[in-house]
């Protein structure tokens, strides 16, 4: 491996400089089936002004080079330079926000934002909202949050001035759902919304926005291929490699790419390698196998002499691992993602592969990885065990691996840096600062008693 000798170069405020196709790409799009019927905000982003300026300030996106491997150049799309958060989910958050910020601006009403997340989206989210109460896009009266997570993502959720005092608590809850079905989330948080939103915008003139909408992704996610096509060269054909839990971050990329051509740009052509683990290697099995069936999977021998399962039958799966079903980061946590199909279609169009890793093979690589990230300014703990987003290591991980496994033909790679912390770099929420919910009714029970709380103040 050879590293490279250049700093990164970094596109400071990449929302500010890439509002006005952000803007079109959101007056072009239609509402999908995955929106709550008459409870969203509207496609309407705020005028720019030093406000918005100000606000959108945590988008900062850097290009770094990685070096070569095997021939193979290799860069990094580092989406992670929000401090605050460390991961990609800055992006969509701050327009998502935005977009609630000017729907009160417009309308007078009261807005709670509702999603579900494994962690990364609610922190950007909460750090979003915060960051409009900061900057005077809107005020903690006009605009609040609830977060639904599961029980094994509380200690990814990040502490934030939203739960510092007991009133910014009760406006802002964190919900923990505490059942082992972490999908589960989704559906709670979703029929929460459906069966509580009417009577709270009658009672309170609160609009309940359910955010886990892919369109609310991918617009945010289209600036990548505007980076991409300012700042690195043409080439061929390049390789886009992602962790992924639904890959809302790569259709967001072709959706920019699409956007470009349209435009009679000439954009280089994309392919994709999809990088999961394998607790959740839905999309991969959807992928090489049109089934997320485990069955598929490739069989698994229990090596006595080292403790852990080995297979040598499919490249695209780890050839060592400590458990068939390891969850090596509960980031990733959907199962039959709605976006496979769409995702299968676009590799299959354009070409592309994917790939599982296991914790033993991130391990294996983790001293190399901490090497070949040195010139880009980012530094992986110095312990694995102080890590706590393991994406962009599933990445690098990912792509070596597949250019040892021959299934790489691309010489030129962009990895997407999605989200990389370890402990320094942030306190977990207390546990007594989270709220639990175990159904639909729980639910129901935080958010009134977080709303009639603000009715009263």
């Amino acid at each position: 491996m050879r590293s490279g000798n250049t700093g990164p170069l970094v596109v400071a405020n990449a929302l500010v400089r890439y509002y006005d196709q952000v803007r079109d790409s959101f007056a072009e799009m239609q509402r999908d089936s995955s929106a709550v019927a008459g409870h969203d905000v509207g496609r309407h982003l705020p005028a720019p002004a030093p406000a918005l300026t100000a606000y959108l300030a945590a988008s900062d996106i850097a290009v770094a080079d990685l070096g070569e491997y095997h021939g193979r150049r290799l860069r990094l799309l580092d989406l992670m330079r929000n401090a605050r958060t460390r991961t990609t989910k800055t992006f969509p958050s701050l327009l998502i926000v935005a977009r609630a910020a000017e729907h009160v601006r417009r309308t007078g009403e009261r807005v709670m934002i509702v999603t579900p997340s494994s962690g990364n989206k609610a922190t950007a989210l909460r750090d979003a909202v915060l960051t409009a109460h900061r900057t005077g896009l809107a005020t903690p009266d006009e605009l609040s949050i609830m977060v639904v997570v599961p029980a094994a993502s509380r200690g990814k959720m990040w502490a934030s001035p939203l739960d510092e005092d007991d009133a910014a608590r009760q406006a802002n809850p964190v919900a923990v759902y505490p059942g082992t079905d972490t999908d589960r989330v989704k559906a709670l948080a979703r029929s929460m919304v459906d069966r509580c939103a009417a009577d709270l915008h009658e009672k309170h003139g609160v609009r309940l926005w359910y955010t886990l909408d892919l369109a609310n992704y991918r617009v945010a996610d289209t600036v990548r291929a505007l980076v991409e096509h300012d700042h690195l060269p043409a080439a061929e054909a390049r390789l886009h490699v992602h962790a992924v839990s639904s890959a809302f971050g790569l259709l967001g990329h072709d959706l920019g790419v699409r956007r470009l051509a349209a435009a009679g740009h000439a954009p280089t052509p994309s392919r994709y390698l999809l990088v999961q683990h394998l607790d959740t290697s839905d999309m991969v099995l959807s992928l090489r196998f049109g089934s997320t069936a485990r069955e598929a999977m490739p069989a698994y021998r229990f090596d006595a002499a080292t403790g852990h399962y080995r297979q040598d039958d499919d490249p695209h799966f780890p050839s060592v691992t400590a458990s068939v079903t390891e969850n090596l980061d509960p980031t990733f946590y959907t199962r039959n993602p709605t976006t496979s199909p769409e995702m299968n279609a676009l590799i299959g169009k354009q070409g592309g592969d994917g790939i599982v890793v296991s914790r033993y093979e991130c391990l294996h690589r983790y001293p190399a990885l901490r090497e070949m990230l040195a010139p880009t300014g980012y530094v992986l703990p110095a312990e694995p065990a102080d890590l706590r987003e393991w994406s962009l290591v599933m990445a690098l991980t990912g792509i070596l691996n597949a250019i040892d496994r021959d299934l790489v033909r691309e010489p030129d790679v962009l990895v997407h840096g999605s989200g990389s912390y370890g402990v320094a770099d942030f306190s977990p929420i207390p546990a007594e600062h989270v709220q639990t919910a175990a159904d639909v009714d729980g639910l129901a029970e935080i958010v009134y008693a977080a709303l009639e709380r603000e009715t009263v103040r």
